[in-house]
């Protein structure tokens, strides 16, 4: 948290012009052993942040910084930010968190390029394990909803074809991904197999939650689960301003959740053990997002993870962790979104799979910053501002907490 200008940092870029920081809130899973985890309640950020090159970084040569000036632009929204950038030379030349929905519209752009990653994302289904009058505990039901949904489908029509279909929650380029691992098949036939012999309730709908950035994803999802299994599916969308109070049920436990399935994205800042930010979370003892009771299986091989000294042996448990989240099917797993970007034809950005960073950016003898004219260098369509009620898919929405 930075909370008045600079200069700040020693990195490639000091901070020297705004302000950003954030309010949270500290909501306790458990007292004895203590367990907590941190959720954003807020953001404050200044109309524009400067950054300007550290010649003096220690790593310049191969790190950079590579321009000499940076200007998020904070005050703009999603929506005008793409606008500048898709339509114009010279005011805004990367946005960040590109909806599928918008891709196209990059694509035919004159004045921006789409840049993509494979990035280090789940999104998947949180299964509600706990609940007392359906048999979500039974591991032949999770499997059925497995089953039950298209996720070749859901990547195309939900996420315009820019994601990666997921056996569980490790993805394919990351480190601890099983050999030969392989998405649950589309099976609908074998679904209502396993479905109507665990007996769920005559006439009980499967309730399905969502934040509404990914409410056409819940709606592909659902007809999924009412072709396959024969069944009502209600969908619940939770609007922006609902999400803290029900990221904050869902992680002190407390509250029956009023849902069955909730759609849930997540990330992770490290490809070398995805278990200790990801699946912890969902499946953990201390997991901010597990619905349900402790999985004693789970727990037991993290336990034989997080003391692993040697890489190999660490890998070797992640890739165990990942198999059995599988065989138990302890969520509904879809896919791993790309990152999107719609970034100046005259700039060259090369994304990480992990974070937002503009130290290796360079511009070329075209860029308005080397013919006359324009303001800035970059700006974030998470800016923090209120988002247009779209029904995009992107991260900003998701429920949960951020560190």
């Amino acid at each position: 948290m930075i909370d008045e200008p600079g200069p700040w940092g020693t990195g490639p870029f000091t901070l020297v012009q705004g302000a950003s920081s954030i309010t949270t809130r500290n909501v306790i899973m458990t007292a004895t052993p203590y367990a907590a985890a941190w959720l954003i309640e807020s953001e404050q950020r200044t109309p524009e942040l400067v950054l300007e090159a550290n010649r003096r970084h220690w790593n310049a040569a191969i790190r950079g910084p590579r321009i000499e000036r940076a200007v998020f632009r904070n005050a703009l929204s999603p929506s005008e930010a793409l606008d500048l950038c898709l339509t114009t030379d010279g005011e805004v030349d990367i946005v960040t968190e590109v909806s599928p929905a918008d891709a196209a519209r990059v694509v035919a752009s004159e004045y921006a390029d789409l840049v993509t990653i494979q990035a280090n994302r789940v999104l998947t289904c949180i299964i509600n394990r706990g609940a007392g009058d359906v048999p979500l505990s039974n591991v032949d039901v999770r499997r059925a909803l497995n089953l039950a949904v298209d996720r070749q489908r859901i990547i195309a029509e939900g996420l315009a074809g820019y994601a990666t279909p997921l056996s569980a929650l490790t993805s394919p380029w990351c480190s601890g991904f099983p050999a030969g691992a392989a998405p649950y098949d589309h099976d609908p036939a074998k679904a209502r197999a396993l479905w109507e012999s665990a007996g769920w309730p005559a006439g009980r709908p499967l309730r399905v939650a969502t934040p509404e950035p990914f409410a056409g994803v819940a709606q592909l999802v659902a007809s999924d689960l009412r072709r396959s299994l024969g069944i009502a599916v209600d969908i619940i969308v939770v609007p922006d301003e609902a999400l803290p109070a029900g990221a904050r049920a869902l992680i002190e436990k407390k509250l029956p959740a009023p849902w069955d399935l909730l759609v849930h994205a997540w990330f992770d800042l490290s490809s070398e053990a995805p278990p200790a930010a990801v699946h912890r979370e969902f499946f953990g003892t201390d997991g901010a997002f597990r619905a349900g009771p402790p999985d004693q299986g789970f727990d037991a091989l993290y336990d034989e993870m997080k003391v692993q000294l040697d890489g190999a042996r660490l890998v070797e448990v992640a890739e165990r962790i990942d198999a059995y989240c599988f065989d138990q099917a302890l969520a509904v797993y879809l896919c791993a979104p790309q990152a999107l970007y719609a970034v100046n034809k005259h700039v060259s950005f090369g994304p990480y799979r992990t974070t937002f960073e503009i130290a290796e950016v360079t511009v070329n003898e075209q860029h308005w910053s080397r013919t006359g004219g324009g303001r800035t260098v970059t700006a974030r369509a998470d800016s923090g501002q209120p988002t247009p009620k779209e029904s995009k898919p992107g991260f900003s929405g998701a429920a949960g907490n951020a560190c």
